[in-house]
C-alpha cells in the first residue's frame, strides 16, 4: 500500500528533491548546511524503508519499484546541482559521469530482466557503493562554507568529498560490471508467455 511506512519513507526521498535543489541553489553557508542535513535524512530513509518493509512484512511490488527510482532521482538531482553550482572540480566531474551512466545502465538492465522474469538482486558491494556515494554527496553539498560555520574549516571538505566520490565511482564500475555480466548471461532468453 502507498500509505505503508516504508513506502512513505521512499516517497519522502522524492519529496525532498525540490527542497534540496532550492537550498543548494541558494548557495549560502547556512543553506549548504541545511541542504546537507536534508540530504542526510533522505539518504538514511533508504536504509530504513527496506529494513522496515522486511521486519513488518510490508514488502510490495510498489516499494520495489519506487525505491530504486527514488534513489536515482535523488542522486541524479544532487549530482546535477553540484556540477551546476561549481561544487565539483573539473576532475570531480568524471566520477559523477561514471555514477550517472551506471545508474542508467542498471535501470535498463533491471527493465530488461524484469521483462523475462529475472531479478537483479542488490549485492553487498553495491550497498558499500551506496554508502560511499551518499557520504560523498552529503560532504560535497556541505562544502567548505559549512565547515566554516562549524569551525572545522581546517578540514579540506571538498577534497574529502571528491575522494569519497572517486571511491564510489570505482565501486560503481565494479558493481555495474557485475550487473552487466548478469544481464548478458540472460540476453536472448525468451520472455515467458503472457497470461
Amino acid at each position: 500500500m502507498l500509505t505503508d511506512l516504508p513506502n512513505l519513507l521512499t516517497l519522502s526521498r522524492i519529496a525532498s528533491i525540490p527542497l534540496l535543489v532550492v537550498l543548494i541553489a541558494t548557495g549560502t553557508p547556512w543553506a549548504d548546511l541545511a541542504a546537507c542535513a536534508t540530504f542526510s535524512v533522505a539518504a538514511i530513509t533508504d536504509y530504513f524503508d527496506g529494513m522496515l518493509a522486511r521486519s513488518r512484512l510490508q514488502q510490495s511490488d510498489l516499494g520495489r519499484m519506487l525505491d530504486p527510482i527514488a534513489d536515482k532521482l535523488l542522486v541524479g538531482a544532487v549530482l546535477m546541482m553540484l556540477v551546476g553550482q561549481g561544487k565539483l572540480s573539473a576532475i570531480g566531474l568524471y566520477p559523477a559521469i561514471v555514477i550517472m551512466l551506471r545508474e542508467i545502465l542498471v535501470s535498463g538492465l533491471r527493465e530488461y530482466l524484469a521483462s523475462i522474469k529475472v531479478g537483479l538482486p542488490v549485492t553487498r558491494l553495491a550497498k558499500w557503493k551506496t554508502g560511499f556515494q551518499m557520504g560523498a554527496l552529503g560532504t560535497l553539498i556541505a562544502g567548505q562554507s559549512s565547515a566554516a560555520i562549524l569551525h572545522i574549516d581546517f578540514l579540506p571538505i571538498s577534497i574529502i568529498g571528491e575522494t569519497m566520490l572517486w571511491i564510489a565511482a570505482v565501486l560503481t564500475l565494479l558493481t555495474g560490471w557485475d550487473y552487466l555480466i548478469t544481464g548478458l548471461r540472460h540476453a536472448g532468453t525468451p520472455a515467458p508467455p503472457g497470461p
